[in-house]
């Protein structure tokens, strides 16, 4: 793979026009602009990212997250960009100045397929198929779409959300660039290569699609041509992963401590990890005139994002070979330096202890997954017996860009799921009181 190949500003869906489009804005800034004012964009407001939407203490939801990774991600991407540049001269003319702002709005995009209640509802959908009353549709599906169904990913949802032509709506989708939608695609195969993880990067409907970006930007292919197609990652996969990485893990820890789930000396032990001596003498002397516990956590937590910032910049230009050649394996965050990669360790281990398992997190994560089965079936039910009252009912509620009377069984399904991954958890959950009879229009 090379530089001058993989970033390209050319759309998908808009290729035959893409000599004549003028701008003051770089294409890539213009993907950024776009998602920010998306409707899909603006309901991850009211979508979970781990605790329970807020109370009276506000804490991240999947849009102050999203928007938290695209600032680390453009930090990344320019940083990367000095570099290359850098160390490739011959590239100060191409497109790989943008890098960064390539990051930023892929950083954006990157959680727009997640349904309602967070991973609970990808599972919530997965099982349906595998374990509950959709197990019944396996013989009318073929083994690809059966793959898709039972191994839902919120990542080759949110392909499909940028690249799907719905009902009504203009030929690519979202129309982004060809490198900022290959920067958000973490698992660049079909769900029949997911395994045990359900990792996958695109859904049957869309594999063409990725192939055809696949072919434009020269990204390697490591399977065999009689094989499902599996390519290496886009490199800028890596920058966009490091970042969330990042970000969902630093900041956990400073909602847990507002959340009173970790005691401020928790908190502070765990960032200060990250420090060396040098370092923790500097925030030793501005603690001395910054006394406010929340103001101390914010600036340990800023510092520390810099510092994993700086870091995986590292692990990315030393390993710039590889990552080009498609052999480099793993997270940029998972080959960082001792002692940052144990102090890392360490917070994911009570994130998962402390934080995940917690009763609050456990009890929307269950809660979830019932609303979700439950709409699940029931739109199932209704698209396999369109005719009944009650079915028309439901399906009237379907808003009209979903193809929810496609001639396959699997079209009308992916109608159904895109319908669902769409609601916000405040939409689903008050869909769900009312088909209960629980939340009845006031008359």
């Amino acid at each position: 793979m090379n530089w001058q190949q993989l970033i390209s500003n050319k759309r998908f869906g808009l290729e035959e026009i893409h000599e004549m489009r003028k701008d003051d804005r770089s294409e890539f800034q213009r993907d950024y602009d776009r998602l920010i004012f998306s409707a899909p964009f603006r309901r991850l407001q009211n979508k979970t990212q781990v605790f329970p939407l807020p109370g009276s203490v506000f804490v991240h939801n999947r849009l102050t997250h999203s928007l938290e990774v695209s600032c680390v991600g453009r930090s990344l991407g320019n940083s990367i960009a000095t570099q290359l540049i850098a160390k490739h001269p011959e590239l100060a003319d191409s497109h790989v100045p943008e890098i960064g702002s390539i990051v930023s709005a892929a950083c954006l995009a990157h959680d727009l397929g997640n349904p309602p209640f967070g991973h609970s509802g990808e599972k919530a959908i997965s099982t349906y198929f595998s374990e509950g009353k959709g197990l019944a549709l396996k013989p009318h599906l073929s083994s690809m779409e059966w793959d898709d169904l039972t191994h839902f990913e919120g990542n080759a949802n949110a392909f499909r959300l940028l690249t799907h032509q719905f009902l009504g709506r203009r030929k690519g989708g979202f129309v982004m660039t060809y490198s900022t939608l290959a920067s958000i695609v973490k698992y660049p195969y079909p769900s029949v290569l997911a395994g045990n993880k359900s990792k996958f990067g695109f859904f049957t409907t869309e594999e063409d699609s990725y192939l055809k970006i696949a072919k434009e930007l020269g990204i390697k292919r490591l399977s065999a041509d009689n094989e499902p197609p599996k390519y290496a990652r886009h490199p800028l996969v890596f920058l966009v992963e490091a970042a969330d990485d990042i970000c969902y893990q630093m900041m956990d820890i400073e909602d847990a401590y507002k959340l009173k789930l970790l005691t401020p000396r928790e908190a502070h032990e765990l960032y200060m990890l990250f420090l060396t001596p040098k370092q923790k003498e500097r925030v030793e002397k501005v603690f001395s005139f910054v006394s406010d516990g929340n103001e101390q956590i914010a600036y340990l937590r800023a510092t520390i994002i810099g510092i994993l910032i700086k870091e995986c910049t590292n692990v990315f230009m030393e390993n710039e070979e590889a990552i080009l050649n498609g052999t480099f394996e793993g997270a940029l965050i998972k080959h960082i330096s001792s002692p940052l990669s144990e102090a890392y360790k360490q917070c994911s281990q009570t994130a998962f202890e402390k934080i995940y398992r917690s009763r609050d997190v456990l009890d929307i994560e269950l809660a979830g997954f019932h609303v979700i089965s439950t709409l699940l079936e029931l739109m199932i039910d209704a698209v396999q017996s369109p005719d009944k009252a009650y079915s028309q009912l439901l399906i009237n509620r379907v808003s009209s860009q979903y193809d929810i009377k496609a001639p396959t069984l699997y079209g009308r399904i992916q109608a159904v799921l895109d319908y669902l991954s769409g609601m916000t958890d405040v939409f689903a959950l008050d869909l769900f009181r009312k088909i209960k009879g629980n939340g009845l229009p006031a008359v």
